[in-house]
């Protein structure tokens, strides 16, 4: 069993017949849907085909819906693209007609980034392939230095080295495509380039209005969000889980910091009972390759040594080549860091206090695994998810095995580590029937044998959110 998730983003590529269908089968736990490409319609299509045929194969898959944010680009040119020379001149004018760039200036599509810049502030462009020094500012238009030149494009990106732009979190097209979120029930919704707690609280209110109850990822996006431990910690707790979104985190940072950042928000998450995925140029290579370079290998590798939740592709699956192939090989890359022993050694939160049942149950849970050596994995009945997310904290080499009659819930526990979740409904069985059932349903799908030892958790109230207080070690075969 494959303990880190894979997230894969659905495009193109993925809409060919019998593709979306493979990669679900070839490992796929959790399918994104880009909201900064694409129609409303599409996004649609796909979330109920992805609902469909996991249906048809017995397949736990959540849908997550990532929303563009205010990404700010630059406009479009007369010839497609330019050619910016270093040390010349360069001018955004947030002016300018948005579809008259030259090699001279170009419009933006972000009206205050003139009253956001200062003089000797370095913007870089295309994901920092290019970057201009701020000269000087006059209205709306910024005067600027080419530092390190290259071909830019219509509508590439712009940020700020070290962050600190003003645009608003949520815009009118995210507001707009949270009603398509509620509508396809996506089971998360990541939220783009969060400045603060206050944005991440603002979408879940526009979400509870529309009766969703998608859990909320911040995408880790700004320099200013990573700042210091106190500011990131307000971060993740205000979301169910974070994103180590590497593409404009890296170039607001900068790639010589990122790899610590990144080590420190994994852990940071883990610590603080949330979810965390790595996402950004995993595999690129496999867009148009069929096999992944050895530094992608152990890019992806380190994350799940790392513990990470999950790795995500994006462009390799939307647009490439090779999507089949690309889920097929990050697999094989997890499993084999998985089998290092670092994966199943834990000290998380041996030093600390509990404070619910629940969590208390979960951590005895797993220590106790992870010291009885008999045991062969761990069976958690489960109302919220809870309970199994808090196991999923703990690095452990055994299975986690979730049992809920809770759809929502079976499809969140695809995004923990660890974590396989089953439809089981235990609520109007007796005490001793549940037990039964419930390894006998395990048994029917060859997770579990006679003679295993497993550790089952339970509440003593049925249905109760939070309910869990009960510990049980079981000997398969013995449990009637």
């Amino acid at each position: 069993m494959r303990r880190t998730k894979i997230v894969a983003t659905l495009g193109p590529a993925t809409d060919k017949p019998g593709t979306l269908e493979a990669i679900l089968v070839a490992g796929v736990n959790v399918v994104r849907l880009n909201f900064s490409h694409g129609k409303a319609t599409d996004h649609v299509r796909r979330a109920e085909a992805v609902r469909e045929i996991s249906a048809k194969r017995g397949l736990n898959v959540a849908v997550l819906a990532d929303l563009q944010g205010p990404k700010i680009r630059v406009g479009r040119f007369k010839e497609g693209a330019v050619e910016l020379v270093d040390g010349r001149p360069f001018i955004l004018d947030a002016e300018q007609d948005k579809q008259s760039g030259d090699e001279h200036s170009v419009g933006i599509d972000y009206e205050k980034l003139p009253e956001d810049c200062r003089v000797g502030d370095i913007l870089l462009l295309d994901d920092g392939r290019i970057e201009l020094t701020v000269d000087r500012i006059e209205g709306a238009r910024i005067f600027t230095t080419v530092r390190l030149g290259g071909t830019l494009s219509n509508n590439k990106g712009i940020n700020r080295q070290g962050g600190g732009l003003s645009a608003p979190c949520l815009t009118d097209k995210d507001k707009e495509d949270i009603k398509t979120v509620a509508q396809i029930h996506a089971d998360f919704v990541a939220v783009s380039f969060p400045k603060t707690p206050e944005d991440l609280h603002q979408a879940r209110a526009l979400l509870k209005e529309l009766n969703s109850s998608a859990n909320i990822i911040a995408k880790l996006e700004r320099a200013e969000t990573v700042s210091n431990q106190e500011t990131l910690d307000a971060m993740i707790k205000a979301s169910d889980g974070v994103m180590v979104a590497r593409g404009d985190l890296g170039v607001e940072i900068g790639d010589a910091a990122l790899i610590g950042v990144q080590k420190m928000i994994i852990k940071r998450a883990r610590q603080l009972n949330r979810v965390v995925i790595v996402a950004t140029q995993m595999m690129e290579s496999m867009i148009h390759s069929p096999v992944p370079t050895r530094a992608e290998v152990f890019d992806v590798a380190n994350a799940v040594l790392d513990a990470t939740d999950a790795v995500m592709l994006s462009a390799e699956t939307a647009s490439g080549s090779n999507p089949i192939d690309v889920i097929q090989a990050m697999s094989r890359v997890c499993l084999g860091a998985e089998n290092l022993p670092i994966t199943r050694t834990s000290r998380h939160r041996m030093d600390e206090t509990f404070f619910h049942t629940d969590e208390a149950v979960a951590m005895a849970t797993m220590y106790t695994a992870n010291h009885f050596p008999q045991v062969k994995a761990i069976v958690c009945l489960t109302e919220s998810g809870n309970t199994p997310l808090l196991m999923s904290r703990i690095r452990s080499g055994l299975p986690i095995y979730a049992l809920s009659r809770n759809v929502a819930t079976q499809r969140r526990t695809a995004l923990y580590r660890g974590v396989e979740a089953h439809y089981f409904d235990y609520f109007m069985l007796a005490a001793d029937d549940i037990k039964r059932k419930a390894i006998q349903l395990l048994k029917s799908k060859g997770c579990l044998h006679d003679g295993d030892v497993i550790i089952m958790t339970k509440g003593s109230v049925m249905g109760l959110h939070g309910g869990t207080n009960a510990l049980l070690i079981l000997k398969v075969g013995d449990e009637v």
